[in-house]
């Protein structure tokens, strides 16, 4: 695509000052290693390096053009100087690829958990409506139409250039809808400027990242951007903007005073214009009835049975946001009921690992206490009489300490028996990180090496569990789902919970780890 440099600029709310003007023949981008000929790169400040330092490389590398907060002068290639390129660099590549969004029905989907499931949801119900013609962008991965794409290791909201790319690749496919899992760190950082939002889904605000935004207040305004965006979004034509909030969570009345033509309210004890009553919990699906307030524009019927293969009053919460969703944009209520029935499950959450053992294994993505409460109380209510629920799951270094302890006591109070492993240490102590969690456990009553153990290897905790279980026990691992890796130091190892736990079932722990004992 071919513009020029004047025209990106003319997207931009804060610009300061401009030298030059040039043709762009390549993406905007914000780090030099991503940068092609004739393209922009973005000089913005991070966490632990400055984009500044870096404009003589990408002018060496190619740039046609410079944008940066800096009043600079003297450079070979025309700069603009701007308020803040963090928040710009999302409109500047949404302007390179003539603002994609803008094309698209775009529902945003954000919340503590259940984001990854309840935006796989829509999208399968979407899939059913438009002919296979909707996209998505998730922590697992970006649907694109006939072909996806990886979204990153440890990524959760990808950076502004490569959603504005997956948006314009999905247009160039034909798409007419996308789902995009957004984020608190991907709202805070401006990733999803440009993003023009025409549904914005809540599905719960808890106990989370407060290691990042400092506090809780912080956090939540941050999840409520998204809202923020229906106010501010392009307006497309016979396209209403709509809320779509979980009524039963505190923070409801937060989210329902943001601007928006509709504020669609789901839940299951609080009235609310979707609500799900007579909730079955079986061993294989769950069933409910949805009952629906006369407040959209079609009539639907006053109540409707569902079902879903998936687990959980968690997912009860996620399937209604779907439904909700589904039920404002005026879907076939048939085609809502196909989308849910469908949808086995989301890669790494509550997802089922069989080898054909006596007993449940389950791995899971939840990595906060609300998340691992939800997911072991659902797992309580798959357990049989007399059997044993085990947990093994560990806690992030150089993320909010508070929760080590907090899902350490979560544990303590749902598992039948809890083991303490790693979970991404970084360059934190391992030991420390276990000792905070296991002084958790105490808290509530735990006895070291009867309710609970700490096994730093995470492939050995996993093995460890299988080993313990018994015909009609469930084994969890819990925290690290569908990711590929896991940070020792500053290095990525390879890591798998699914290929861990299936290694353990077949009688072997998997080592790829350095905390792996040596081999005998």
């Amino acid at each position: 695509m071919t513009t020029t440099f004047s025209q990106l600029l003319s997207a931009l709310p804060d610009l300061i000052h401009v030298t030059g003007d040039t043709e762009i023949t390549a993406p905007v981008v914000e780090s030099d290693a991503d940068l092609q000929p004739g393209g922009v790169f973005v000089a913005r400040r991070g966490l632990s390096s400055d984009g500044h330092d870096f404009i003589p490389r990408a002018i060496e590398k190619g740039a046609a053009a410079i944008v940066g907060e800096r009043d600079i002068t003297g450079l070979s290639v025309p700069y603009a100087q701007v308020g803040n390129a963090q928040e710009d660099t999302g409109l500047l590549a949404a302007a390179y690829h003539d603002f994609p969004a803008r094309k698209l029905t775009i529902i945003g989907v954000t919340g503590t958990d259940g984001k990854t499931t309840t935006s796989t949801l829509i999208h399968t119900i979407l899939q059913g409506v438009t002919d296979n013609r909707a996209g998505l962008i998730s922590t697992v991965s970006a649907e694109l139409g006939s072909i996806s794409a990886d979204t990153g290791l440890h990524v959760t909201t990808p950076g502004a250039p490569q959603v504005q790319g997956f948006l314009a690749q999905m247009v160039a496919n034909g798409l007419t809808h996308a789902v995009l899992e957004m984020t608190s760190h991907g709202l805070a950082q401006g990733r999803l400027q440009g993003v023009d939002v025409d549904v914005a889904v809540m599905t719960n605000v808890t106990h989370e990242h407060l290691d990042y935004h400092g506090s809780f207040e912080n956090y939540r305004a941050a999840k409520g951007r998204l809202f923020e965006m229906l106010a501010r979004s392009y307006r497309k034509l016979h396209q209403p903007k709509i809320a779509i909030v979980n009524a039963d969570d505190p923070n409801a009345d937060f989210f329902a005073a943001f601007p928006a033509d509709k504020v669609v309210r789901y839940s299951i004890n609080q009235p609310a214009d979707v609500r799900a009553t007579d909730i079955y919990y079986l061993p294989e699906k769950t069933q409910f009835q949805v009952e629906v307030k006369p407040v959209f524009e079609r009539p639907y019927d006053a109540k409707m049975e569902y079902e879903t293969p998936l687990a959980g009053e968690f997912n009860v919460y996620n399937a209604l946001a779907a439904i909700a969703t589904g039920y404002s944009l005026h879907f076939n209520p048939n085609i809502i009921w196909l989308g849910l029935e469908s949808m086995a499950g989301v890669p790494g959450r509550m997802e089922r690992i069989d080898e054909g053992q006596p007993f449940t294994a389950i791995v899971d993505f939840a990595h906060t206490p609300n998340a691992l409460e939800n997911a072991l109380k659902a797992a309580r209510k798959m357990l049989r009489f007399g059997k044993r629920l085990i947990v093994v799951f560990g806690s992030a270094g150089l993320r909010d300490r508070e929760k080590r302890r907090l899902m350490a006591e979560v544990a303590a109070r749902h598992a039948h028996f809890t083991i303490l492993t790693a979970e991404d240490p970084r360059t934190e102590s391992l030991d420390a990180i276990l000792e905070a969690m296991a002084q958790g456990c105490i808290s509530q009553g735990g006895v070291e090496g009867k309710t609970f153990v700490r096994v730093p290897d995470r492939g050995e905790a996993i093995y460890r569990a299988c080993q313990m279980a018994g015909p009609g026990d469930i084994v969890m691992a819990c925290g690290k789902g569908h990711e590929q890796s896991m940070a020792f130091g500053t290095v990525e190892y390879p890591w798998d919970d699914r290929e861990a736990m299936r290694a353990a079932l077949r009688g072997q722990p998997l080592r790829t780890l350095p905390t792996a004992p040596t081999k005998m």
